[in-house]
């Protein structure tokens, strides 16, 4: 069950808009209309992609007004990000 899970959020990561997401939201949480701006893509696809993270339980939201805003729920995705870029910038060698 734990690898379902683990399978489960690692499908999820694995989009580069998705990656990007969580690495503006790794440095502050941000309301849609700013990510939208910062990812480049339509709200609409946006969206799509925040409600994956979301239901992975990656992120949360809250409503402020009009305005949704995003942080990431548990701050270790940003470890699973930064382990796979360290991966492929070594070429898939260990570095330790």
């Amino acid at each position: 069950m734990e690898e379902e899970n683990m399978a489960e959020v690692l499908r999820a990561v694995a989009h580069p808009s998705r990656i990007k997401i969580l690495q503006i939201l790794g440095r502050n949480q941000k309301c849609v209309k700013d990510l939208e701006q910062l990812v480049n893509i339509k709200q609409s696809n946006l969206s799509q992609h925040l409600r994956i993270l979301k239901d992975r339980g990656i992120v949360e939201c809250e409503r402020r007004g009009m305005e949704v805003c995003y942080r990431i729920k548990n701050r270790k995705i940003l470890d699973v990000i930064m382990c796979a870029k360290k991966f492929f910038t070594s070429g898939g060698k260990d570095d330790e």
